[in-house]
């Protein structure tokens, strides 16, 4: 059995009138809706790796909280047909921009939803508790509360 491995996430935000919505992507392989993640990158801080990331799955850039959203776990399906458990540290993000062309615009799809309408789309439980805890009351989130409340001003 192999050792769970460490991936980083950004989990990209916007308002959208007086709502909160989440950029999600399709996962290259399955295309089930995702967050923009990967591995970590040596000699990169989390957050700034789980940024770019986003710049290069999504085509988002903004500002990247620098304190763990939370964390989910799910298997990452491998070259050989094998899996790997994986454990995400998810980091919020407010999109200032979007780029109309990105790295991997090819391989995925990019699109907005609802708090609560990407809850029940992603296939990992602990990322849709995520997702529906901040749907509750985004502003008093502890972690992207700050960066919310920002965003919104």
């Amino acid at each position: 059995m192999r050792k769970e491995r460490e991936q980083i996430a950004a989990m990209p935000l916007r308002w959208n009138d007086d709502r909160v919505e989440v950029l999600m992507i399709t996962s290259r392989d399955t295309g089930r809706w995702i967050v923009p993640k990967g591995w970590t990158m040596k000699g990169i801080k989390p957050w700034a790796a789980a940024g770019i990331e986003a710049l290069e799955e999504a085509g988002a850039k903004g500002h990247i909280g620098r304190e763990i959203f939370g964390t989910y776990h799910y298997r990452k399906r491998l070259d050989d047909g094998s899996t790997q458990r994986c454990r995400v540290r998810v980091y919020p993000m407010i999109v200032d921009d979007l780029k109309k062309s990105w790295k991997e615009e090819d391989e995925r799809r990019r699109k907005w939803f609802g708090l609560e309408a990407a809850a029940d789309l992603v296939d990992e439980p602990e990322l849709a508790d995520m997702l529906r805890q901040l749907h509750v009351k985004p502003k008093k989130h502890p972690v992207a509360g700050p960066l919310l409340k920002r965003a919104a001003s």
